[in-house]
């Protein structure tokens, strides 16, 4: 960090926070708020002198709490730049001036009550994300007893006490006694691969490893000292990692398969008992520990959700950023122009952390020196003889890539090409036919339905397949050899979102037993939010098929994944059995509804032209 801090081409804008991003791929607009420090940065020289004779004491967030800190501190002892800052929230107060013992010490007048936060505009071309995570809070394990019992900490709570920079410089001791323990038990994965309703489903990656270093480190600092781990599993895939473990164990620390169930205190000797079942000799055994680290796992930051909606980005089943292809592209955003570093995509060591940031900033400047962008030919277009301004299609927009039309001054919408993915949900809501999906037009999706449809339609499965996911899964099902019914027949389509309602009820009008819409699940859409229009959509017309007296169960929605092959050729042949249950009388009959309803709006359609021209003319 100091010698990004250094460097002459990269500006580092610390204690700040991102406001807004406008803006596409290579031409992003970025408000920062710089936020008060009321010390001015570049003329202190941290000699400490304010912090002396500050009167107020808080616990120390960079020390877990095990310290104090003043109102006027140096956030940790690394910090860049190594200037302190005055926290508001904690001083006595500068309106009107309580105190001001600070501002009357320091030498060089780096102190100003009066300083107000700064937002600063830049343009930039790309953006890279790094914002990192979180780890969990086991308060909620309340069998452990942490917060309840002094010698129950947690990892990070370890590192502060066991390192040399930390509250007891580097010795370790117990917090309720202040001496060395001999016995220290570390219990793994408290808030990871959970399933009764804490903590989180997913491995967090670095809990293994980070309990083999500590047992490392507590074993070369007090030789003699015992130490118990209680796992599941040992998950040590790393290079060097499988070493690191097996040293451990000839160290002496004790690996025992199994989760504990409860600890309770010795209110005396404020030692611990912890009951365990070993799954490995299967039987129930209690030991006495002096004192216990929990191994918590690692969350997403709590604030993800204004990063997703500034950087108009998706998020996995676990709350992580998505990256637009896992094995293709994974530090890709799905917004053009945004890479992803670190453990904003997922749980991950420094290793790996370092190893995806060289990535992004590689692929960064590839976009920086090109200069220029391609973007694929199946963006959309806006007829504006058609439009009316109504603005749903920059309501639909996932990527804000449509610039809102403005009515009363007749400005129609305007693509941004550059930032167009082409998911083509805006075309398919739109309510005037006003939007063209370059290569997946109206006209060419309806003349593939008419083609399928043209012999025995009653025969033909008509499935309308997401290009990314379940597109990818028939091929993943065809590549596997699964087998399932001929009769399908698929309309690839770039996202479920293109599915317009007319291609629906054009299919079932020329004799379509069953429709099939069929895209990714709702946290794997690949285009961010497109899918969730597409469930919308289907609600509709479910409700429209009700009305008129047609099943709804003709008409199906299925999520398939490009890894769901299994699923893909199950959904099939399940499928067929419903095509053959559909009776021609009922084919017969949803095709005479359907020509009755679309001549009815036709004729709609030519009384409301009818009347437009009409008042045109008067």
């Amino acid at each position: 960090m100091m010698d990004v801090g250094r460097h002459p081409r990269i500006e580092l804008m610390t204690f700040s926070e991102v406001e807004s991003v406008t803006g596409y791929v290579g031409n992003f607009q970025v408000t920062v708020r710089k936020k008060a420090r009321y010390v001015d940065a570049s003329e202190c020289t941290a000699c400490a002198e304010c912090s002396k004779v500050c009167p107020v004491a808080v616990p120390d967030e960079y020390q877990q709490g095990f310290s104090s800190r003043k109102a006027i501190y140096l956030p940790f002892p690394q910090a860049v730049p190594s200037a302190y800052i005055l926290n508001m929230e904690n001083c006595l107060g500068n309106n009107p001036i309580a105190c001001g013992k600070c501002a009357e010490v320091c030498e060089k007048k780096c102190i100003n009550y009066d300083d107000q936060d700064e937002l600063v505009k830049i343009e930039v071309g790309v953006i890279i994300t790094a914002t990192g995570m979180q780890v969990y809070d086991p308060t909620e394990y309340d069998e452990y007893g942490y917060t309840r019992y002094e010698n129950v900490i947690t990892s990070m709570e370890f590192e502060r006490l066991i390192c040399a920079g930390g509250p007891t410089e580097g010795h370790f001791i117990r917090p309720s006694d202040r001496r060395a323990p001999q016995t220290i038990g570390f219990i793994q994965c408290v808030g990871s691969r959970s399933r009764d309703g804490r903590g989180n489903p997913y491995c967090s990656n670095i809990c293994c490893m980070n309990t083999v270093k500590d047992t490392l480190l507590l074993c070369d600092h007090y030789p003699g000292i015992e130490a118990k781990v209680f796992y599941m599993d040992i998950r040590a895939f790393g290079k060097g990692f499988e070493d690191l473990y097996m040293r451990s164990k000839e160290e002496g620390v004790r690996y025992i398969r199994g989760i504990p169930g409860e600890v309770i205190e010795n209110p005396d000797t404020r030692n611990l008992t912890l009951t365990v079942e070993n799954t490995t000799t299967g039987r129930l055994e209690k030991h006495e520990l002096e004192m216990i680290v929990l191994s918590q796992g690692v969350i997403p930051r709590q604030d993800g959700d204004s990063i997703r909606k500034l950087l108009t980005l998706s998020t996995t089943s676990d709350g992580f950023i998505m990256e637009s292809h896992p094995k293709l592209k994974p530090v890709d955003a799905p917004t053009r122009g945004i890479y992803l570093a670190g453990c904003v995509e997922s749980p991950k060591d420094v290793k790996d952390s370092v190893t995806q940031a060289s990535a992004a900033a590689a692929r960064a400047s590839i976009l920086l020196n090109a200069g220029k962008t391609k973007v694929e030919a199946i963006t959309s277009q806006i007829d504006t003889d058609k439009c009316n301004y109504c603005g749903i299609c920059a309501k639909v927009c996932p990527y804000n890539a449509i610039l809102a039309p403005d009515r009363k001054a007749e400005k129609a919408p305007i693509i941004i090409q550059a930032a167009c993915a082409g998911c083509g949900a805006c075309a398919a809501e739109c309510p005037q036919d006003a939007i063209t999906m370059r290569h997946f037009t109206d006209e060419q999706m309806m003349a593939q339905i008419e083609a399928i449809l043209e012999v025995e339609p009653h025969k033909h499965l008509l499935t309308f397949a997401c290009n990314w996911c379940s597109y990818a899964g028939g091929d993943d099902a065809g590549t596997a050899r699964l087998q399932y019914p001929t009769t399908c027949r698929l309309i690839r389509t770039m996202c479920s979102g293109r599915v317009d309602e007319k291609f629906v009820w054009h299919a079932f009008r020329l004799g379509a037993p069953i429709v099939l819409v069929s895209g990714c699940h709702f946290s794997d859409c690949h285009y961010i939010s497109a899918v969730r229009w597409t469930q919308k959509r289907m609600d509709r017309m479910w409700n429209k098929l009700d009305k008129l007296g047609i099943r709804p169960e003709r008409l199906r929605l299925e999520w398939i994944s490009a890894a769901e092959g299994q699923k893909f050729a199950k959904v099939m042949r399940e499928i067929e059995d419903a095509v053959k249950a559909v009776t021609t009388e009922e084919i017969e009959f949803t095709m005479k509804v359907l020509a009755e309803e679309e001549a009815k709006n036709k004729a709609k359609k030519e009384k409301r032209k009818a009347k437009a021209a009409a008042e045109v003319t008067a």
